[in-house]
């Protein structure tokens, strides 16, 4: 089975970090064989192939990465490592960010190793470069880890399937929110490519449709270690509201700089459009309190979803993001479209994935519309104060459901080609 290979770094650290994500990657394919029980003698029709792309050492690993692949493992072990005598099995990347790195290595998957199915995916640019090869070789993707809403939109694709949550239901959850409690002036700090453009774009048009008004932003490179400038500009708009249209390590950096420069100590207010329980807890409530968020899980919100989180956390030792128990989710709902249609043939698996509705632990009123996208209810959450919070954990307070045909973009409004009517 083939993996990436990750170049060297001089910066001694980063060497380390990159030991233990080659480890991390031939872990997967030597769990893969053991969880089949399929040994190393080249592909087979007896095989359902899945291939695992997603960063996996870089600014936004925490959101999927090697916590991801280990729940897609935990999906293909609950389905017994086989469906009606066909052995699955999994492969794992690390595509760097980077759309040319994500695009060949999905390209060398279906034309070598034949991959039944894509899955994890997180930065957009990445995704939408993957997809255009999946429909080219006519197989499967399922996207959980990438927020930019164009993917099911004027990047929708008969093959694709955006599952876990998207820069529209984000704008429609927390800017709507935001706005509606007087937050009616905004300034953003934008991650300067697909995921943050579409970001900034669905939250803009949510804050004018509300009564707002943007009054200006600036765009960062992905990964920036100096958020100092573009802080200072936030303040200087004179903004009530600072949206950080950016994600992982970037709205990390971006929340301890605003911290340093006392942005609300004097007056004005974060909206984090696309925060993570992982987030929360690297940066402590004492800085995140009181920040509202949009999101597609929390691990706390019922016994089943508590039930799914503890075994997660048994084996990663953190409890799950929304895309963690995405990959899960969606990893199932393919795997039991495989077993109910008893083939792997890409469109009769995607049609049954369609026609089945989803209700687990992870979606509530889940159905997957002919664009792709997966609809199902979503949540305005809040930090808590310290003084709420019971464990290392207990992070958020759930303030009240989006049901899914409100949180996510309707057809009616769409791009895709899909679509009837366009």
């Amino acid at each position: 089975m083939s993996q990436s290979t990750v170049s060297q770094d001089k910066n001694s650290s980063k060497n380390h970090k990159r030991s233990l994500l080659k480890k991390t990657l031939a872990g997967a394919v030597l769990s893969a064989i053991a969880v089949s029980g399929a040994h190393a003698k080249g592909i087979s029709d007896n095989e359902i192939r899945i291939g695992y792309i997603a960063d996996m050492s870089g600014t936004y690993s925490p959101l999927a990465g090697p916590n991801g692949l280990e729940a897609a493992k935990m999906a293909i072990e609950d389905m017994g490592g086989a469906i009606n005598g066909k052995k699955i099995t999994i492969v794992a990347a690390d595509d760097q960010n980077k759309p040319d790195i994500g695009a060949n290595k999905v390209r060398q998957w279906i034309d070598t190793d034949n991959i039944d199915l894509v899955a994890g995916m997180v930065s957009s640019a990445v995704t939408i470069a993957v997809n255009k090869v999946v429909e080219s070789k006519n197989k499967l993707s399922i996207v959980s880890g990438s927020a930019s809403s164009s993917i099911t939109n004027q990047y929708c694709t008969p093959n694709s399937v955006h599952y876990v949550y998207d820069t529209y239901a984000l704008a429609h959850g927390t800017g709507e929110a935001v706005v509606k409690e007087g937050g009616d002036t905004w300034f953003f700090l934008t991650a300067d490519y697909a995921f943050g453009h579409a970001m900034e774009g669905d939250v803009s048009s949510v804050v004018k449709s509300n009564g707002g008004k943007v009054v200006g932003g600036v765009r960062h490179p992905l990964a920036t270690s100096d958020f100092s400038s573009f802080i200072l500009q936030a303040q200087a708009s004179g903004a009530k509201i600072v949206g950080l249209a950016n994600a992982g390590g970037d709205t990390v950096n971006a929340l301890k700089t605003a911290k340093e420069f006392g942005v609300v100590a004097s007056g004005q207010k974060l909206a984090g459009l696309l925060v993570f329980l992982h987030d929360v807890k690297s940066l402590g409530l004492e800085t995140t309190q009181g920040l509202q968020l949009t999101t597609g899980f929390y691990w706390d919100r019922t016994k089943d979803t508590r039930d799914w989180s503890q075994r997660f956390q048994k084996r990663t030792g953190v409890m799950p993001s929304m895309v963690h128990a995405g990959i899960y989710s969606s990893t199932m709902h393919y795997l039991n479209a495989v077993k109910a249609t008893g083939s792997d043939d890409s469109q009769a698996v995607m049609a049954e994935m369609k026609k089945t509705p989803i209700n687990d632990f992870f979606a509530t009123n889940g159905r997957i519309r002919d664009d792709g996208r997966m609809i199902h209810d979503m949540y305005l959450a809040e930090v808590k104060k310290p003084s709420e919070s019971k464990n290392d954990w207990d992070l958020l307070k759930i303030l009240r459901t989006i049901p899914a045909d409100k949180a996510f973009r309707p057809l009616s409004e769409s791009k895709c080609k899909l679509v009837a009517g366009n």
